[in-house]
């Protein structure tokens, strides 16, 4: 009997406190306000783009395909996304939260190296009532977040919630380049990229990518990164992230700290070198140590403080300035303490004999005589997948005066003209009728103007390749008839 009057008390209580918990709002705020906010959700639309992708491998083709994304929409009638949403993009629609129409869009403002773009709709009709996002700050680890997005497996918005577990450094998948990223631990998948991270009703991170073979990692573009960008653009023109062209290394080796002399209490890195076209050819010296960078102390792995216990590579202090300015360096050089102010007028594709990956562009080349010449590309090389170690070796290479690109016999089309060459593939040419040339633009035109019968080109080995001029020119048409080509160079040239 006693044990029934206890059971029934509980239960009474149990129900009182239920009811009070629903009638005062305690309940409700057992989820993040954000997930319920109206006026969030309002802010969220789906992309739409029908994408013309180019083939490197072939580059007078490309392909046609449709891909959707989501993106949200922040102060003055702009939509924030993903860079990668809208690559070559053809045509862009843009769907509003609970709503069936689709209204064309065009893009403002993209930014590949940190996948960001902007995007507006001209019809305003597509903006009323709608309260834009604003950016907030950096979250701080296991701060709780909403992801809000389009993913596949439905037409609906997708609301998911997740915390961040890791802020650091990250390879960005778009354009290869390394930037600060938010992981977070909420359900991403495709569809959701350019969608916002939100908390406390604010941006707190932009979604681009996730870790295949892994669950529940995912990461974001952060607020600064985003700040960036669109400060970089208020101008109307997108200069981009700035690069030292510096090359350092570690100072974790005791032996390598005992050659320079550093005791315990000095952590930095070490200057082995520069690109010869930088601003740092002149300001530095090789065996320089760089302590410090914008007064923030560089650790011997490399690394900064950027938040209380969190370390990240010294390079993202750089990555905050804008183009044109100029960072600090606290420097030994001699035993001696100096500062050096280094000019920021460099992206690293400036620094690179092969550039990183294109976009909203079609490749270079042209057709001589069924040789088919183009530039070396990160594009290119992604298309051989983990093939072609020869020419990923010459994508870790710094330019030189003497040579600023990479020019390829990409494929030789079969003809009278090229038996016995059909099997030349990925050919690297340093020599045109035994002269050498900078770019592929200079390569082009010393083909084009070559005088006499025969061209000759010549590899790093010495290996040469003969091309009958006037047969050439004469086969030229007959080969892009035979293999449907409708060009037989790209419209840069």
């Amino acid at each position: 009997m006693k044990r029934e009057i206890v059971r029934l008390l509980l239960l009474f209580l149990f129900e009182t406190v239920t009811l009070f918990a629903m009638e005062t709002g305690v309940q409700k705020c057992m989820l993040p306000v954000d997930t319920q906010d109206e006026q969030i959700k309002e802010a969220i639309v789906k992309i739409y783009t029908v994408v013309k992708s180019p083939d490197f491998t072939r580059p007078w083709n490309s392909s046609m395909y449709q891909i959707t994304g989501s993106g949200a929409v922040i102060a003055g009638n702009r939509i924030l996304t993903n860079a990668h949403v809208i690559a070559n993009s053809t045509f862009i629609e843009v769907r509003r939260y609970g709503e069936t129409k689709r209204y064309e869009a065009k893009v403002l403002s993209v930014s590949h190296q940190a996948d960001l773009a902007l995007i507006t709709v001209e019809d305003k009709k597509f903006f009323k009532g709608i309260k834009p996002l604003p950016l907030g700050d950096l979250p701080k680890i296991e701060q709780q977040i909403a992801v809000f997005g389009y993913p596949t497996g439905g037409n609906t918005l997708s609301i998911t919630q997740g915390i961040v577990s890791r802020i650091e450094h990250h390879r960005y998948v778009h354009s290869n380049e390394s930037f600060l990223a938010i992981q977070v631990d909420a359900a991403i998948n495709p569809g959701n990229s350019g969608g916002p991270a939100v908390s406390d009703g604010k941006i707190v991170g932009v979604v681009m990518q996730n870790r295949s073979r892994a669950q529940n990692i995912g990461y974001l573009v952060p607020p600064m990164i985003i700040r960036h960008f669109l400060k970089d653009i208020e101008d109307g023109h997108y200069d981009g992230f700035p690069h030292t062209g510096l090359t350092t290394e570690k100072l974790e080796n005791p032996t390598l700290r005992k050659v320079y002399g550093l005791d315990e209490n000095t952590t930095g890195e070490l200057v082995v070198g520069w690109v010869y076209n930088s601003t740092a050819n002149g300001r530095f010296q090789k065996g320089d140590i760089i302590t410090a960078v914008d007064g923030h102390q560089i650790e011997n792995d490399g690394t900064v403080e950027f938040r209380y216990h969190e370390y990240t590579p010294y390079k993202h202090f750089i990555d905050l300035h804008q183009m044109g300015e100029s960072v600090v360096f606290d420097v030994i050089r001699n035993g001696k303490k100096i500062k050096v102010s280094l000019p920021l007028k460099h992206r690293v594709d400036d620094m690179l004999l092969v550039k990183t990956k294109r976009y909203d562009t079609m490749p270079t080349y042209f057709i001589y005589g069924g040789y088919v010449f183009t530039k070396l590309t990160a594009n290119l090389l992604a298309s051989y997948g983990s093939g072609a170690l020869e020419l990923r070796y010459l994508a870790t290479q710094y330019p030189t005066k003497e040579r600023k690109e990479v020019v390829l016999l990409l494929t030789v089309l079969a003809s009278g003209l090229s038996v016995g060459n059909y099997g030349i593939r990925r050919w690297v040419i340093e020599k045109v009728n035994g002269q050498t040339f900078p770019d592929f633009k200079t390569f082009y035109d010393l083909m084009m103007h070559a005088k006499g019968e025969i061209t000759i080109l010549e590899d790093k080995e010495g290996i040469k390749l003969a091309i009958d001029n006037a047969l050439a020119k004469k086969m030229g048409e007959e080969i892009l008839k035979r293999y449907a080509i409708n060009k037989w160079k790209s419209d840069d040239l």
